[in-house]
């Protein structure tokens, strides 16, 4: 994009000012991990610097594991403009009735690591272990811990228009999202 996504204007607001936004009435503690957390002071969330620079997006996820003081960590990307609280909501539900370690939904492209919801205490130590063995994939570490994938139907309970995990990573992503969320959610 040539400029941090995060801050770019959607809908009028910043990327990030939206997400915080829609995660906010489902998040007991929320915390924006970056490697310059002043730059989003305008946030008025906890912000906080990853503990462990340079690791990616494994770094942030272990980040949010080590400072949260709940038994659940919600992890979100920056980049998607759809994010959904209550599948978010559900994927806590499932591991709060469960003795699973990661609820996870598998999209069309994937597991998606970055719209999924972790237990702290199993899961902390073993992306700790992770990065000390230079594991940098978000999901390097699961063969490790009980996940549960979500499945399609479970998701689109959630996420009728298949939202949800749409990242923008170029500008015409951006406008392409913007004209969905006109169009779903009849913003200006």
């Amino acid at each position: 994009m040539g400029q941090n996504k995060a801050l770019m204007p959607f809908l009028g607001q910043p990327l990030i000012a939206r997400i915080v936004e829609r995660v906010l009435p489902v998040a007991d503690t929320l915390y924006v991990v970056a490697n310059e957390p002043e730059i989003y002071e305008f946030l008025s969330v906890k912000l906080v610097k990853d503990v462990q620079p340079g690791k990616g997006k494994l770094g942030g996820l272990y980040t949010a594991l080590k400072l949260s003081n709940d038994p659940f960590v919600a992890v979100v990307a920056c980049d998607m403009p759809f994010v959904n609280p209550a599948l978010l909501s559900f994927e806590r539900q499932v591991l709060a009735q469960s003795n699973l370690d990661v609820a996870i939904p598998r999209s069309p492209e994937g597991l998606e690591p970055q719209h999924a919801v972790y237990r702290k205490k199993s899961c902390l130590p073993r992306v700790e272990k992770a990065l000390a063995g230079d594991q940098m994939r978000m999901i390097s570490w699961f063969e490790s811990v009980k996940v549960r994938e979500l499945g399609e139907s479970e998701i689109s309970r959630f996420d009728p228009y298949g939202a949800a995990f749409i990242n923008v990573n170029t500008p015409a992503e951006f406008a392409m999202a913007e004209a969905l969320a006109r169009s779903i959610e009849g913003a200006g």
